[in-house]
């Protein structure tokens, strides 16, 4: 079959039915569930989408980004700064979201990466930290006040929607928005060259260099690329929530979620940010939810990290594989225990 060929059309059989059967479910969940868990759902593809924009950066191409949050931040006050402060339309917020976002990340992108390892990370992180600063000081983004969005009519983009402006609605946008962002990582990083000269890039630098791959240009793409995805989710998040301030939107919490759901779920993979985006987040509402925590499930998260480090490296996705097996962990057990003198 052609590498053009449409996605479902290379799954097996019954895999086929699965597909099908999980996408109209997707399609009908908030007339199935209500508007609560509506809500639940279009948290959880916001997560999901965002993990995945990490993952490309630090799965598929190895670089650790502890900045990657702040994108997020700059799409929502991207957009809510053209509909603030100059009256524009969502639609013009969302393409001005991610005009800022591939400017930004392509000036960062040419001094750090050049560097690598622990020192970009310390210096993405950093970068994170000085935009959240410079947000909670400019009159632009409404300072400490943070900024507060116009409530949003009952049409989109001229057109009436039936169930106007509501948890259905976002959910809806949030599927598109989540979908394309896995239809792009699949057709990018999975089937397309540009995939295999990332993974290259990850996996030996100077031997990718010797095959004359320009591993500059290709760090710069994937790094602007992953920035603007997760700037396109923040634009949708800032329409929704109508208000955003830099305390949340430019929280490191923002980037620690999604390292996490993706190492997790699986670093590298296509499905890995879906699984472990749903885990971290259905942890976290429900904890919230039902228990009355919303920190309740943080020493789970802890413990699952260390468990996935030490012993499924390649998070959930790995452990379905059958790729984590008895002599795996006996293998890590022992390796633990003459690192630190226990056998």
């Amino acid at each position: 079959m052609s590498a053009s060929a449409p996605v479902i059309g290379r799954l097996p059989g019954d895999q086929r039915y699965w597909f099908a059967a999980i996408a109209v479910l997707l399609l009908a969940w908030p007339f199935l569930f209500g508007s609560f868990w509506a809500r639940i759902g279009l948290g959880a593809l916001m997560w999901i989408g965002l993990a995945q924009s990490w993952n490309m950066i630090g799965g598929y191409a190895g670089y650790l980004d502890f900045g990657h949050g702040a994108y997020f931040g700059i799409g929502g006050f991207a957009a809510g700064i053209a509909m603030v402060q100059f009256g524009y339309p969502f639609v013009v917020g969302f393409a001005l979201a991610i005009v800022v976002a591939a400017v930004l990340a392509y000036l960062v992108a040419v001094p750090t990466l050049r560097l690598t390892g622990a020192y970009f990370a310390i210096a993405t992180w950093a970068l994170a930290e000085s935009l959240k600063q410079a947000a909670l000081i400019l009159e632009i983004t409404g300072g400490t006040f943070g900024l507060s969005l116009p409530r949003s009519p009952d049409t989109f983009i001229g057109i009436a929607v039936p169930f106007a402006i509501s948890e259905t609605f976002f959910y809806y946008v949030m599927l598109v928005l989540c979908t394309a962002t896995m239809l792009l990582t699949y057709y990018l990083f999975e089937r397309h060259e540009f995939g295999y000269r990332v993974k290259a890039l990850r996996d030996d630098q100077d031997a990718a260099e010797s095959l004359g791959i320009d591993t500059t240009r290709v760090k710069r793409q994937v790094y602007v690329l992953s920035c603007v995805v997760a700037a396109t989710f923040g634009s949708v998040y800032a329409w929704y929530i109508v208000f955003i301030h830099p305390n949340d939107v430019l929280a490191p919490i923002i980037t620690d979620r999604m390292v996490i759901m993706a190492l997790l779920g699986g670093l590298g993979t296509l499905t890995g940010p879906i699984f472990g985006g749903l885990l971290v987040f259905l942890l976290q509402r429900l904890s919230s939810v039902f228990l009355g925590s919303s920190t309740f499930y943080l020493p789970l998260i802890g413990v699952l990290i260390m468990v996935t480090v030490l012993f499924a490296p390649s998070g959930i996705i790995g452990i379905l594989r059958g790729e984590v097996g008895r002599d795996d962990v006996r293998k890590n057990l022992k390796e633990l225990g003459e690192k630190f003198d226990l056998l």
